[in-house]
């Protein structure tokens, strides 16, 4: 099932999530609906706040280089292969190394990104699976990018968060009226919700 995606102004994105306790058929089900979602979305990573609900859990693509085409990389489409769908309940970085500048930009915040981004280059990542059984993970470059960028969503952070100061107040003022817009939609979304009955 799709679930509807929270935008930049509704208070769960700001929210820290709080760790999963129980581990049964309802998560289960929870990280299904959530994988589907961010295929449907086109993203390469979504987590639990993002659809609401306030968990310490992501699910996200570890991707392959850009495909070529004749010994030449497609730029067309830049398409690049899953290599794994990974679901990482109660996260936790261990340790991280080095830096890498890359594009960031959020499914809650739609349309907008920015292209310099520093994140760490690896990280070590501890987690659950969705039977509770723990695991220890090394990623790095693009995927290390996301579990962070990912991980910043289960402690309120969103991505422009991390920009410096300057930087930031540029992003804030350059894109004024979409964010404002996306405050609007997010408050409609709330209303919404709560003038519909729960079934």
């Amino acid at each position: 099932m799709i679930l509807p995606i929270r935008l930049y102004g509704d208070p769960v994105l700001r929210r820290s999530a709080r760790d999963v306790k129980t581990f049964d058929d309802d998560l289960r089900n929870l990280a299904s609906d959530m994988i589907e979602t961010m295929h449907d979305a086109n993203g390469v990573g979504l987590a639990a706040p993002q659809v609401g609900l306030p968990l310490r859990l992501f699910v996200a693509l570890e991707l392959g280089p850009v495909e070529e085409t004749d010994g030449e990389e497609d730029e067309s489409t830049d398409e690049r292969p899953v290599l794994a769908t990974h679901v990482m309940v109660n996260p936790r970085i261990t340790s991280r190394e080095g830096s890498q500048i890359a594009p960031d930009g959020c499914l809650s915040i739609p349309g907008l990104w920015v292209d310099d981004m520093v994140r760490d280059a690896s990280v070590r990542v501890t987690f659950q699976d969705l039977d509770g059984a723990p695991h220890e993970l090394e990623a790095q470059g693009h995927f290390a990018h996301v579990i962070q960028h990912e991980l910043d969503h289960l402690d309120g952070v969103l991505f422009f968060d991390r920009l410096p100061k300057q930087a930031r107040r540029d992003f804030l003022e350059t894109h004024r009226s979409e964010l404002a817009d996306m405050q609007r939609r997010a408050k409609a979304m709330i209303k919404e919700r709560k003038a519909t009955p729960v079934a």
